[in-house]
């Protein structure tokens, strides 16, 4: 079955290694194989991973782009183990994401990463303002993606 990907004028997208942008007119494409895709407001650059979460995201990104994961494992377990380090709470986030990178999953190891940095933001809001609780995730309380 084709992936339908809808596109809005102007958007960008990767297919494999290349960058795709659209037109002036929404497009619809579909398309069929096995090849990584990701939307425009999915990428993240270098220049915009400028928290540790986002640089998770950006080294499962570059993994699932190229499809060399284990040339990229170094790179990404060092990135985890700092984060982790500095905040135990994001263990189950990480655990997910190594789950789906380990399964071959590459592309729901980068919404769970996308999840990671949601909740470094909620970190970040509560060390900043202080009081507000942060929620606090286990796995077995996540639905499965």
């Amino acid at each position: 079955m084709a992936l339908k990907v809808e596109l809005k004028p102007g958007e960008r997208f990767i297919l494999g290694t290349a960058v795709i942008t659209n037109g002036g007119q929404r497009s619809r494409l579909y398309i069929e194989g096995d090849i990584p895709i990701l939307r425009e407001k999915d990428i993240l650059t270098p220049e915009s991973a400028d928290t540790p979460a986002k640089r998770i995201y950006l080294a499962v990104q570059v993994m699932y782009l190229d499809g060399e994961t284990q040339a990229r494992h170094d790179i990404y377990f060092e990135l985890v183990n700092d984060v982790v380090r500095a905040a135990p709470s994001t263990l189950p986030y990480v655990d997910r994401i190594n789950n789906q990178i380990l399964t071959g999953f590459l592309y729901k190891a980068l919404r769970e990463a996308k999840a990671l940095i949601e909740y470094e933001e909620e970190l970040l809001e509560h060390a900043k303002f202080g009081g507000a609780a942060v929620r606090q995730h286990s796995p077995e309380n996540e639905q499965p993606a």
